[in-house]
């Protein structure tokens, strides 16, 4: 076989099952897309690379495989940076294959010139800087291989102008680039944690995206129920236990209702499964689940005793240290601590100001769950929205829930929505905004509108940064410096402009029936709900405190 290194990147790329890639092209990638053009794989134009970025992970999240997006030279290349950044925080396999000046080039600031190689090295898992055509055929499955294996995370390639218009003659493909198995596990952890559970008389589980990483929520549902484990999950762990379940004590941390963190703070036993102690989950760390000892299983160990430091520790894939644990753990009930639960949720539970108003901040979220089914995939930008969405929609199952956790990027959620419906076509998606943040990639409107994307956007407006005044209202005297916009902007003209069907609610006779006419309408909808700008997010840890110092959120009697 003869082929140019765009053609064998394009074939390798359909040998690995990709069927979708965002992106967009320019001087030093046209190679790649005259390749692309000649192949059965859908390319999605976007308006930005990091909605391409976005795109790539909305896809990956959804489908728990590596997605690939396209990217140009230079400031091509400069705009994936926070994508790929996110998608590391996160542990999301992404491919970036960006295109590059020729070699002899490099160095020497040639037109739209970058060091894409050293600009990526801190935030991604792997990276190549591919020097010739030969060399791609070992590169593209190694990178798949990469990207999915272990913690999964980004992975870069940039291939110079003139690697791919080189020819090269081979005699046969290489082999696919799979996920390779975690490593062996050591019976005698897995035989101590075992130990601890069964001797727990208060045990928790800690549940975070590693879990839904390794595809083992199962797993983690019939340990909880086996043992009579209550489960509080991460930002990124939420969908393992299904919102409804009796032993599901919902998301710990900043935003937590009350009675989960105050929970947390008499457990005898900490069982943290695939989650890295993030300071939003944890608060003040050398406070955190003060009287527990601690369980620690994760694929990547560096993160074991690298905050907390554990009483027994399980190196290896998630999935494989829950099945192992699984038959060690002896059946109980735990009656009198699900009891003691069940009285600090019944005593502190979780507020939910104006659940029943379809217009209200809490009552939108609630609404657009109850008439998109069990189905729907939801993604969120970052601030308020995010943190109400996380605290009451009844999520029923894993990787339907897609948030920026570890970076916090606003920006994220319209693309990365794109991106999950472009992977499953067949279930509803909704998006929810804020002001703010549906501004940083709102030009991928277009990208809704040019592919009909069924993406349902319900944008939360206080004309605000909400979640940055929330905080200068509780810690900086009040000092809203930067963080309220002065004049407002009107969403429902500019979407109507990008070709995207607009609802209001804030003028709707009949909120309800709006939001059920927009969610079943086809093609890409926003619905604009318009919300006070002091209406805050409670409970609340303040920032560098202890989980058990929230404020707001108490019942009043």
């Amino acid at each position: 076989m003869k082929m140019t290194g765009a053609e064998i990147i394009i074939n390798l790329l359909e040998r690995q099952g990709i069927e979708t890639i965002a992106g967009i092209p320019g001087g030093a990638n046209l190679p790649l897309y005259d390749a692309l053009g000649r192949s059965g794989i859908r390319h999605i134009l976007t308006r930005h690379e990091q909605g391409a970025g976005f795109i790539a992970q909305g896809i990956a999240r959804v489908s728990g495989r590596p997605a690939v997006f396209f990217a140009t030279s230079g400031p091509g290349a400069t705009n994936t940076l926070t994508a790929i950044a996110d998608a590391k925080l996160d542990s999301i396999p992404i491919i970036c294959i960006t295109g590059q000046v020729p070699l002899s080039m490099i160095g020497t600031d040639a037109f739209q010139e970058v060091d894409t190689y050293g600009l990526s090295v801190p935030i991604t898992k792997y990276n190549f800087l591919v020097r010739s055509a030969e060399d791609l055929l070992d590169i593209i499955p190694a990178a798949f291989r990469i990207a999915a294996s272990g913690r999964p995370g980004p992975v870069v390639i940039d291939v110079p102008k003139d690697v791919q218009t080189a020819e090269v003659e081979f005699d046969e493909w290489p082999e696919l680039g799979v996920r390779e198995p975690g490593t062996e596990l050591i019976p005698n952890q897995v035989k101590r944690a075992a130990a601890m559970i069964n001797r727990a008389e208060k045990p928790i589980l800690y549940l975070g995206g590693g879990v839904i990483q390794s595809g083992s929520a199962d797993f983690a549902r019939e340990l909880a129920e086996k043992g009579g484990i209550p489960a509080a999950m991460t930002l990124m762990g939420l969908g393992i236990m299904p919102s409804g379940h009796p032993l599901n004590i919902g998301m710990l941390g900043m935003h937590a209702a009350r009675y989960t963190n105050m929970a947390l703070e008499e457990c005898d036993l900490l069982v943290a499964v695939g989650v890295r102690f993030d300071d939003r989950a944890t608060g003040k760390v050398p406070e955190f689940c003060p009287k527990a000892k601690i369980v620690h299983m994760d694929i990547d160990p560096s993160e074991l005793d690298k905050i907390k430091t554990a009483n027994a520790s399980v190196t290896g894939d998630v999935a494989d240290s829950l099945r192992a644990l699984l038959p060690l753990v002896e059946e109980k009930a735990r009656t009198e601590w699900k009891a003691g639960i069940q009285a600090l949720r019944e005593a502190h539970p979780m507020i939910v100001p104006e659940a029943d108003d379809p217009a209200s901040p809490y009552g939108v979220i609630l609404k657009a769950a109850e008439l998109a089914g069990r189905d729907a995939v939801v993604c969120t930008d970052v601030g308020q929205h995010q943190m109400r969405t996380a605290q009451v929609y009844p999520f029923s199952a894993p990787r339907s829930w897609l948030t920026s956790g570890g970076l916090g990027t606003m920006g994220f959620g319209m693309p990365a929505a794109l991106g999950a419906s472009l992977a499953a076509p067949d279930r509803p998606v909704l998006c929810f905004t804020g002001d703010g943040s549906i501004m940083m990639n709102i030009q991928d409107l277009a990208t809704a509108m040019e592919y009909d994307i069924p993406i349902k956007i319900i944008l939360t407006n206080n004309n605000a940064l909400g979640l940055v005044r929330q905080q200068q209202d509780l810690f900086y005297g009040k000092r809203y410096t930067a963080s309220e916009y002065s004049r407002s902007v009107d969403f429902l003209k500019i979407a109507e402009g990008f070709g995207i069907k607009t609802h209001d609610l804030g003028t709707s006779d009949d909120p309800a029936r709006t939001l059920a006419e927009a969610l079943a309408e086809p093609g890409p909808s926003l619905i604009h709900v318009p919300v006070g700008v002091e209406e805050a997010v409670y409970p609340m840890v303040p920032p560098g405190a202890a989980n058990s110092e929230m404020i707001g959120g108490e019942k009043h009697v």
